[in-house]
This record gives structure tokens, C-alpha cells and sequence, in this order.
């Protein structure tokens, strides 16, 4: 039991541990520091990048802000300066004038709302409507035809308005 502790004393003082007849010899390790203190490397960078880098997204009043403040540069330079300050390119410029002329307004998300004139909504409410009932005709026609065939009744074939 000595044995054991003194050994751990002795490697807690930095120095090396007593080798045996049949243990191979290394020659110290360089750096100063002893074998049994390894300090971990440190954590290097991601290397890896992002196949494609997320694309910026403006808002309806971070447009007009910098759209203000374009307008209102007046001296040479003011205006790269504020383009660079912001990380802007002139084409942002450009087209958030085109979109200001236009009415900038904020962006609705979804579906675009499909214009509905009340007319037309009537029109296909009254179309389904009829297409029901056209249905339910056919199937009593149907009925009708297979019931006179099993019970063997004639039908008196009716004179349609309609030109065949």
C-alpha cells in the first residue's frame, strides 16, 4: 500500500514513474510538462460553410428609413458611405425607389386573395344547385326505367321540348 502512494506522490510531483526491468524507456516528452498533464487542445472553428448563405429579408419600414436618409444625402460620398455603413448595394436603392413609386406596402403571406364579384359567386352557388337536382332527376329516371322493365310495364315515351 506504501508502495502505491508513494508512486502517486511521485507522480504528482511532475516526475516520471519508477519504470520495471521489462518496460520500455521513452525519452520525456518535450514541453516541460509531465505525461499525466495533457491540457485538451482547444475547439477549433467549424471549417465547414454553408453551401448557401440565407438570404437578407428587408422590411416595408427599414426600406423607407434608408430611403429617407438616401434622399436626404446631399454632399459627395454620403450616400456610399451610408450604403456601406448599412451593407447595401445601390441596386437595393434602385428597386425600393421603384417599389415606393408603386406604393410600398408590407408583403401579405400565403395565398393571394382571389377578387370574387358577388355576381358570379350567386351564379355558381345557383349552378351547383341545379347540377344536384339534374343528378337526382337521372338517378329517378334510372330507378323508374329498371322498375317498368322488371314489372313489365310499357313507358309512354314523353315528347321533350328540346331540339335532338
Amino acid at each position: 500500500m506504501t508502495k502505491i502512494r508513494s508512486m502517486l506522490t511521485d507522480q504528482s510531483n511532475g516526475e516520471e514513474p519508477e519504470r520495471r526491468g521489462d518496460e520500455r524507456s521513452e525519452a520525456p516528452r518535450s514541453g516541460g510538462s509531465s505525461p499525466f498533464e495533457r491540457v485538451p487542445a482547444p475547439a477549433s472553428p467549424d471549417p465547414e460553410v454553408p453551401a448557401h448563405h440565407a438570404r437578407r429579408r428587408f422590411t416595408t419600414a427599414y426600406k423607407l428609413e434608408i430611403l429617407r436618409k438616401a434622399d436626404a444625402c446631399t454632399r459627395h460620398g454620403e450616400l456610399g458611405a451610408l450604403l456601406r455603413k448599412e451593407g447595401l448595394y445601390s441596386s437595393h436603392l434602385i428597386t425600393w425607389r421603384q417599389q415606393r413609386e408603386r406604393g410600398l406596402t408590407p408583403k401579405r403571406r400565403g395565398r393571394k386573395a382571389v377578387p370574387v364579384h358577388p355576381e358570379m359567386k350567386k351564379l355558381e352557388q345557383e349552378n351547383r344547385r341545379l347540377t344536384m337536382r339534374l343528378k337526382k332527376a337521372e338517378a329517378l329516371l334510372d330507378f323508374q326505367k329498371k322498375l317498368s322493365s322488371l314489372l313489365q310495364i310499357p313507358l309512354i315515351p314523353f315528347e321533350s321540348d328540346e331540339v335532338d
